[in-house]
């Protein structure tokens, strides 16, 4: 059975490259896209994805708060935030919310696979 992926990030660019290499992989299907951390919390909670892939920086409502809310009504579904910001403020922020793992944008695309998969499988010590 595939992995059932939400992608939450502003830049399309982002979420479209993001899209074609997760589907590249057998296991991995992803569902749905989110241009803002609102979004984000009203797809999660009516698409039960598995995991969301989300952005830390979104308009509307930061990644952070969006990874509050999804937890809140679904602590089943595992949050990886994937975010171009290293310094360890947001990462504790995200980790904290609820988040599985939390990837710099510039780790290969098999650290991402490997930590979706990770995640899914509830081997979900929170990671930076």
């Amino acid at each position: 059975m595939a992995i059932r992926i939400l992608l939450a990030d502003d830049h399309r660019t982002i979420r479209e490259g993001l899209r074609c290499l997760l589907e590249t992989q057998e296991d991995f299907e992803v569902i749905g896209e989110a241009s803002n951390g609102g979004d984000a919390v009203r797809l999660a909670l009516t698409t039960n994805p598995d995991v969301a892939i989300m952005d830390i920086a979104m308009p509307d409502m930061s990644g952070i708060e969006a990874c509050r809310q999804i937890k809140a009504e679904a602590p089943h579904l595992k949050v990886v935030a994937l975010s171009m910001h290293a310094d360890s403020r947001f990462v504790e922020r995200m980790l904290a919310t609820g988040a599985s793992a939390y990837l710099l944008k510039d780790c290969a695309f098999e650290e991402l696979q490997a930590t979706i998969r990770q995640v899914v499988a509830n081997n979900d010590t929170p990671s930076a």
